[in-house]
């Protein structure tokens, strides 16, 4: 039976519905690419930058899909549509600069 449970929960965490997904958000519109975090909860954005090197982060909806120390903080990226399009990112907390609260930003 624990040889079972075992199994079960090593194929459970190997199963691609727990993977996160992985995007071009040059080839993306804005709305789409915000629509996708806020559908997925959290996904990865790849593009290359001007200078030819590769950029990739992970991007969120809120802050309950950062770690324990980060907060979501806005951040643009470029799309297809808006060189500068509005999506979270999840940032350290010391990153805060003395502020007394931690910001609840969502999309």
């Amino acid at each position: 039976m624990k040889k079972l449970a075992l199994a079960a929960a090593i194929f459970l965490a190997a199963s691609p519905s727990l993977a996160i997904s992985r995007y071009n958000p040059m080839s993306m519109t804005c709305q789409s690419a915000r629509a996708a975090i806020h559908n997925q909860g959290a996904v990865i954005f790849r593009w290359t930058s001007p200078r030819g090197l590769p950029i990739y982060d992970r991007y969120v909806r809120n802050s309950r899909y950062c770690d324990s120390n980060e907060y979501a903080e806005w951040k643009n990226i470029p799309t297809r549509d808006d060189r500068s399009c509005p999506v979270l990112n999840c940032q350290s907390i010391d990153n805060l600069d003395g502020m007394f609260f931690i910001p609840n930003n969502s999309l």
